[in-house]
């Protein structure tokens, strides 16, 4: 049988035509989905978590946690112990004063009724004086000053930097939202009309500018929809890393693994046991890897070699990054994490994700058991779970497991020791990582850990952001 090219197009495109109009099925019930026909119901092709603006992606695994050099405080709060790391994103770098301009601006700039807003984030710059040092250009330019923008802030507490995170997620993903044309810039919002990622997922989006592109609503023919969760267009929340996290980012075994093992744990966030760089270019070789303080009165090294070049903090892109990509995981300035703080975390904790400080809440909803509350800056209201609503549960009961394990009689926050008489460890004591340019050596391995009030801040405490990875490693 002859065919001439007119009959072998038609019959391709009998062929073709069935398949490529079908509708992907449940394969559980033979509905169709994405078609109004068949209710609507949606599954979307997911081709992967996007990588936020700042951020590295670093692979989870096991690694051991705690000491990995002799005590010389004794405190004995970092035993080793094995833990498991799922994957996570962190920046690149610390936050920067520029950044964190940029963050103090538009809360001046939206919320216009409630100044007491960014007054209350700006960075404690008083944190630079000391009684016995001339420390007041620091003071009077650090923060501001373009010499200084690229360098990571200071004088930010535990709450500011928790609170610049949630801002950040907020700006990131209506970033997004405008990117894909669902939202429109719009430069004059204004106290609590403002995007809020939480407040626009349940419906409270008063006075957004929509853009051209919209979500399909496939529930109808020709309908339109909001974004959900369920579309993976949105990212998940920045955060601060937990002490886990950061530890596990900062010891960077990925580059000194071979197959399963780690052969040789590191001290430091860098390869080898000494502080000095001993790759690449014979002109670094003999530098110090970090910014720290190399000794009794030498912040930096003498006028003709400069050794590293730190006499106080240095720019968040300087020196070599660790196997992860991170820079400064070691030195420049030490960081918070989202821990609370107890001598016994490490023998207590879970060994996957491990974690302490938890209090877990949800959204409060109005009389008719809908989320339509927000607060006077656009966010939504959280309230403390009840231990009434979790009678059946068999993983946690209340809503405060700050002091899960870890003192006896802990009830609704009450200590098992007394606060300001044995010790001063309490509920607002939070963990900070790592080592700064006014810290010994010592204080740069990253198993090292100390804590500080987390509402107190200090010029060498800084901080740099998470977030999660959802799905695949």
């Amino acid at each position: 049988m002859r065919f001439n090219k007119l009959t072998v197009g038609a019959l391709a495109l009998l062929f073709l035509v069935p398949t490529s109009c079908k509708k992907e099925q449940s394969s559980t019930t033979g509905w169709n989905y994405n078609d109004s026909k068949w209710g609507g119901f949606e599954k979307h092709e997911y081709a992967g978590q996007e990588t936020g603006p700042g951020l590295v992606l670093v692979k989870g695994g096991t690694f051991t946690m705690g000491s990995s050099e002799h005590d010389v405080l004794y405190e004995h709060d970092n035993i080793e112990r094995k833990v498991t790391v799922p994957s996570f994103y962190m920046d690149e770098t610390e936050v920067t004063n520029n950044h964190y301009r940029e963050y103090v601006y538009w809360l001046q700039r939206v919320y216009v009724d409630y100044p007491e807003v960014s007054i209350n984030a700006l960075p404690d710059t008083l944190v630079w004086r000391d009684r016995l040092a001339y420390n007041e250009p620091y003071v009077e330019y650090y923060y501001r000053h373009p010499a200084y923008q690229d360098y990571p802030v200071v004088g930010v507490n535990w709450r500011q930097a928790t609170q610049y995170a949630a801002w950040r997620t907020d700006r990131v993903n209506e970033m997004i939202m405008i990117r894909e044309g669902i939202l429109e810039p719009d430069p004059n919002q204004m106290n609590e009309a403002n995007f809020n990622t939480g407040a626009y997922y349940v419906g409270q989006d008063d006075g957004l500018r929509l853009g051209k592109k919209q979500m399909k609503d496939y529930r109808t023919k020709k309908g339109t929809r909001r974004v959900r969760m369920e579309d993976g267009i949105m990212l998940p929340d920045y955060r601060l890393p937990t002490e886990a996290e950061w530890e596990y980012a900062a010891q960077a075994n990925v580059g000194a693994s071979t197959y399963e093992n780690v052969n040789n744990k590191k001290i430091y966030s860098w390869e080898g046991l000494t502080v000095r760089h001993t790759g690449g270019k014979e002109i670094n070789r003999g530098l110090i890897n970090a910014n720290v303080k190399r000794g009794k009165g030498d912040q930096g090294g003498i006028a003709n070699r400069l050794n590293d070049k730190g006499f106080i903090t240095v720019p968040v892109g300087s020196y070599w990054p660790n196997d992860h990509g991170l820079y400064n995981m070691s030195g420049n300035v030490a960081e918070w994490v989202m821990d609370i703080y107890r001598p016994l975390s490490y023998e207590d904790m879970t060994d996957f994700n491990s974690f302490r400080g938890n209090f877990f809440t949800k959204k409060q909803l109005d009389e008719d058991g809908v989320v339509d509350l927000k607060d006077s800056l656009g966010r939504l209201v959280y309230v403390p779970v009840s231990e009434e609503e979790n009678i059946g549960r068999r993983n946690y009961k209340k809503a405060d497991n700050i002091g899960y394990l870890d003192e006896v009689d802990y009830m609704d926050g009450e200590q098992g020791y007394e606060y300001g008489v044995t010790t001063l460890i309490d509920n607002q004591a939070r963990v900070y990582k790592g080592g700064s340019w006014n810290d010994r050596i010592y204080w740069a391995s990253p198993g090292t850990r100390r804590w500080l009030d987390e509402e107190q801040a200090l010029s060498t405490l800084g901080f740099r952001c998470a977030m999660h990875r959802v799905g695949a490693p």
